[in-house]
């Protein structure tokens, strides 16, 4: 007998052990198939939020929440102690479940004859709003299992992160940020006792305690709540008695809605949850909304603005506007990006080309007198001329006819693909084969962005990059050459010296202090007007017109746009005079125009100026490499190298309608393209030919 018992004890042990091991195996294996269904905690709003992490605007999530993710860390810790003392006080010793609390639950029961508390833990809780049911023993026995599954998977800051997002707080509102800004208008960490007994009350009856519908009920549920943490020893009677007195909120306050329509953009494309940081300045991106705004409000005709404030160093975005208003619907038209007509903003990159060409210098004297290019008949904005004029003053001045010397001597051609290197994607009518001379005056389609990228390059030195609007989008290592440093700042210096528009003073309200070189611009029917400018730290462009493109007579850059670009530096950190950065090395320097060597003292037209006088010699660029009505097959990423005879130099090339900064395309698919060729003299050859390789997918990058 001695012998049997240890042997049956080994028996029943062993049958124990195998039971045990099966129990957690099928536990695991339960788990495994049955996760619990975290899709509610997954889909919550996508955020847009400042440099510093300042939110600019939330988004509903897919069932039409305001689900903002919340962590332990981002509430006020007095919060997180009265929840956890009101819901849970066991929270961080049990593993889910609370059997004392589930006993205490089932004695009430008993007694009363009815469930009296749930006797659910915090976890429990979070189980039940991630898979809501109604209340049944059954759908209770589904909590208990989730709850383990959850302790399990997760630990004991993430569960809780998952009830901080998720606890119902009335209506449409989920989660204790959601709450916080909603009813305060602030962020949970900087909560009050009396708010952070309200948002702990709430979750118990969302809908009847509902402050700005029922005020009276959620004041009872703070008392509530307040008496039990005095009990608890959690607060003082004292700071009870001071957080009742807290008022009640009786009204929600739009969640915060700060560049609206960078954040779209930004965002559209994101999952849900997803959190964009990017490169914009809350309080300056407020402040310039306001202004604007009251700018709008003198409108009587329906216009509106867009601006963009670029830092220089970096290329950051730091305050972005699309116009005064913003409506979420398909069809929302971005004016930051939306295809306009410069107007005379393009001068300053045509003359910045010509000085790059040694074909003037600012003191330069150039001829402001009626011309005529074939049947276009160019005209200054006031119908006058001026004579004979420095480059300097022709530009301050915005002089047309100079311009189009200046165009027709270096190409319109070249201009064109001078801006696409600088990052500019432009658009020319459909019935162009190439640029004309009107790219001078703004007779292309541009957006404010890019015309912006290019001023931000004028304030670098000449050197073009991307704009950054994303926080994790990386600073250009290798920016690309656009104009020389030389002529970046003659032109700076030509720019900071024009002079301020007669009614900045009278009707703008701003002080003027600082100096800033800008530019301004005023399309075709006086339908957009335009101001750039940029100190040594800023760079800014301004849009004024309506969003339909009609109209607007009477309004143009100087009176309309260049009183707001001012207004926007005033609201700017002062930065230093651009006109005192020291000149580059081996630039020309004068003073006068006596001072210049003899081929720069007067310009000299080209040579397609005399064409109506005097004949053309030489042949017209032909076009050999790929010759007319050919096809290519290529492999992905392969470049064609265009080759072309004749001509006067230099040649110049277009690929269905962009022109080319170099001899090498990159076709992005399959079809037809129509290649264009065009030297100095405006002679230009076309060939088209087909890409029929399937495998091309767009350029490298």
């Amino acid at each position: 007998m001695s012998h049997n018992r240890p042997a049956g004890w080994k028996r029943r042990s062993c049958w124990m052990l195998v039971a045990l091991v099966l129990g957690v195996a099928g536990l695991w294996l339960l788990d495994r198939l049955f996760p619990p269904d975290l899709s509610r905690y997954l889909d919550r709003s996508r955020l847009v939020t400042d440099a510093r992490g300042e939110l600019l605007r939330p988004f509903l999530s897919r069932d039409h929440k305001w689900r903002l993710h919340t962590r332990p860390d981002d509430v006020d810790p007095g919060y997180l102690a009265m929840l956890l003392a009101y819901e849970d006080g066991r929270y961080a010793r049990h593993v889910g479940i609370d059997p004392l609390a589930l006993m205490r639950a089932a004695w009430q029961w008993i007694q009363a004859g009815r469930p009296v508390s749930g006797g659910s833990t915090l976890t429990m809780q979070v189980a039940r709003l991630l898979e809501p049911r109604s209340r049944t023993l059954g759908a209770k026995l589904v909590e208990l299992w989730r709850a383990l599954q959850l302790e399990w998977r997760f630990d004991k800051q993430e569960i809780l992160s998952i009830y901080l997002t998720l606890a119902p707080m009335g209506g449409n509102l989920e989660g204790v940020r959601a709450a916080s800004l909603a009813y305060w208008g602030r962020e949970p960490h900087q909560l009050t006792l009396g708010q952070a007994a309200l948002l702990t009350a709430l979750p118990q009856s969302p809908a009847a305690r509902r402050p700005d519908r029922h005020p009276q009920a959620a004041a009872l549920g703070v008392a509530r709540v307040l008496e039990r943490m005095v009990r608890k020893g959690v607060i003082s009677l004292a700071r009870s008695a001071e957080a009742a007195q807290e008022p009640i909120p009786r009204t929600r306050i739009p969640l915060p809605f700060v560049a609206p329509h960078l954040s779209w953009r930004l965002i559209r494309q994101e999952p849900p949850g997803a959190v964009v940081r990017t490169t914009v300045h809350a309080p300056l991106q407020r402040a310039l909304e306001a202004l604007v705004r009251r700018q709008v409000d003198r409108f009587d005709d329906g216009a509106t603005a867009a601006f963009l404030v670029v830092e220089n160093s970096g290329r950051a975005v730091r305050a972005y506007l699309s116009g005064h208003s913003f409506q979420a619907r398909a069809g929302q038209v971005d004016l930051v990006r939306a295809l306009r007509s410069p107007g005379s903003a393009l001068k300053p990159f045509l003359y910045g080309l010509a000085m790059d060409d040694l074909a003037i210098h600012p003191e330069t004297i150039l001829e402001d007198r009626p011309l005529r290019y074939g049947g276009y008949v160019p005209r200054n904005f006031d119908t006058g001329h001026a004579g004979a004029v420095t480059a300097r003053q022709a530009l301050r001045d915005s002089l047309n006819l100079p311009a189009i010397a200046l165009a027709d001597r270096v190409g319109p051609l070249r201009f064109a693909g001078l801006l696409t290197r600088g990052g500019a994607r432009l658009v020319f009518p459909k019935s162009d084969l190439s640029p004309g001379l009107a790219v001078a005056l703004g007779g292309v389609g541009i957006t404010l962005e890019d015309l912006a990228t290019l001023y931000v390059a004028l304030a670098n030195g000449g050197e073009a990059g991307r704009l950054r609007m994303r926080l994790d989008e990386p600073v250009a290592s290798a920016p690309q050459p656009f104009l020389s440093a030389g002529s970046s700042w003659h032109l700076t210096r030509i720019l900071a010296g024009a002079a301020r528009p007669d009614l900045f003073s009278q009707q703008s309200g701003g002080t003027g202090r600082g100096v800033i070189a800008y530019k301004t611009g005023t399309s075709y029917g006086y339908r957009d007007a335009w101001a750039f400018g940029y100190s040594d730290q800023y760079t800014v462009g301004v849009w004024v017109g309506r969003a339909d493109g009609s109209a607007r007579p009477g309004h143009y850059g100087r009176n309309t746009a260049a009183p707001l670009l001012f207004q926007i530096f005033d609201l700017l950190p002062e930065s230093a005079d651009p006109r005192l950065r020291p000149p580059p090395d081996g630039i020309l320097l004068a003073d006068t125009n006596d001072q210049l060597p003899e081929g720069l003292r007067r310009f000299r037209p080209a040579d397609s100026t005399l064409a109506a006088v005097m004949p053309v010699r030489g042949d017209p660029p032909r076009i050999l490499f790929p010759p007319d009505g050919s096809g290519l097959e290529l492999s992905p990423g392969e470049a064609v190298t265009l080759l072309a005879e004749g001509g006067s130099p230099p040649l110049s090339w277009l690929v269905n309608g962009m022109p080319l900064a170099q001899p090498r395309w990159f076709p992005d698919g399959m079809g037809f393209n129509r290649l264009v060729v065009v030297d100095r003299l405006g002679r230009q050859d076309v060939a088209v030919v087909r890409v029929r390789q399937d495998l091309v997918v767009g350029s490298p990058e």
